[in-house]
C-alpha cells in the first residue's frame, strides 16, 4: 500500500461527547476514557470549561472551536479521523439539544466516517440541582418543557414561548438570558403571576464561577442585572420552585406504605 493509500485510508471514529454543564466531574465515565484515548480533541472553547480536555494525553492534537465555522469543524473532524482511531467533539451539556449535531455528522456521513454519540448532563438539570429545586413535583407538575426565546433562530410556529408558558408546566430556557424582558412578556401573557418565582442560574457547576439569583418574574430581570448575568445562564420558571419549603406537599406514590408493586406490598391503614 503506497502512503498516499494510507492517508485515504479512513480508519477513525468521530465521537460526539456531551462535557456536561462545566463541572469536569460531571462528565461522564465513558466520555473519560474516549478523552483518555483520544488522538484529537475539537472542543467548544466559548461554552466548555477547558479543564476537561485535561484528560487528554499530552500527545493528543488539541483544538478550540470557537473561531471556526462549521465547515470548518467538519472538515478538521474529517481530517483527523484519517490520522487517529479516536477522534473526539467534545461540546457543552448534551450534543443532542442545541448541539447542531445533524448539521455536523451529514459531512462525516458524507465522507464515509464512522461517529457515535455520547450523552451529558444538561445544563437544565444542573441548575436545578445546584439551586436544590425538583423539576417536577407530583400533582403540581408532571411535564418539563426544555426550550427557548426565538432570537436570530426563530421559533417553529406553535412553539412560541407564550404558547409552551400556557401549560403552566416547568420551562427550561436556554439560550434567551439577553432576552428576559421577552421572557417575562411571554409567560405574563400566558397567566403567570408577577410574583410567580423564577430561577437564573449561571455557569451551573462551573468551580467558582456560578452564580445563582432567585426572584418572581417581575423583577429576575433587574436582579440578574445586578449581578452581571448576561450569558451562559439557565431561566427556570416552575410552580414546584421552592417546594421545600412549603408547609404540605403531595408525596410520591411510589414510597407510600398504603401502594403497591411488585417488590412491596402495601400496608393496610
Amino acid at each position: 500500500m503506497s502512503p498516499a493509500d494510507k492517508t485515504d485510508h479512513i480508519t477513525g471514529k468521530v465521537w460526539f461527547v456531551g462535557a456536561g454543564p462545566g463541572d469536569p466531574e460531571l462528565i461522564t465515565v465513558k466520555a473519560q476514557r474516549l478523552l483518555q484515548q483520544a488522538g484529537a480533541v475539537l472542543y467548544a472553547g466559548s461554552l466548555v470549561n477547558q479543564a476537561a480536555t485535561l484528560y487528554a494525553p499530552d500527545n493528543c492534537e488539541i483544538r478550540d472551536s470557537k473561531d471556526m465555522t462549521l465547515a470548518e469543524i467538519t472538515d478538521w473532524l474529517i481530517a483527523q479521523a484519517r490520522q487517529h482511531q479516536t477522534v473526539v467533539r467534545l461540546q457543552t451539556g448534551d450534543p443532542g439539544l442545541y448541539g447542531a449535531l445533524v448539521e455536523m455528522v451529514q459531512p462525516l456521513d458524507t465522507a464515509g466516517i464512522g461517529w457515535a454519540v455520547v450523552p451529558g448532563v444538561s445544563s437544565a438539570m444542573a441548575s436545578a440541582a445546584a439551586a436544590g429545586e425538583t423539576l417536577t413535583l407530583p400533582e403540581v407538575t408532571q411535564t418539563v418543557i426544555l426550550t427557548r426565546v426565538a432570537g436570530r433562530t426563530p421559533m417553529p410556529t406553535g412553539e412560541e414561548l407564550e404558547a409552551l408558558a400556557e401549560h403552566h408546566t416547568t420551562l427550561c430556557i436556554f439560550l434567551s438570558i439577553t432576552l428576559l424582558p421577552e421572557v417575562q412578556r411571554a409567560l405574563l401573557a400566558a397567566g403567570w403571576a408577577e410574583d410567580a418565582p423564577t430561577l437564573v442560574v449561571q455557569k451551573a457547576s462551573w468551580p467558582d464561577e456560578e452564580k445563582i439569583v432567585r426572584g418572581t418574574l417581575a423583577d429576575i430581570r433587574e436582579l440578574c442585572r445586578a449581578e452581571k448575568i448576561n450569558s451562559q445562564a439557565m431561566i427556570i420558571a416552575s410552580p414546584a420552585l421552592g417546594a421545600r419549603y412549603w408547609p404540605e406537599i403531595q408525596h410520591s406514590k411510589l414510597y407510600d406504605a398504603r401502594f403497591s408493586h411488585r417488590f412491596r406490598k402495601a400496608i393496610k391503614p
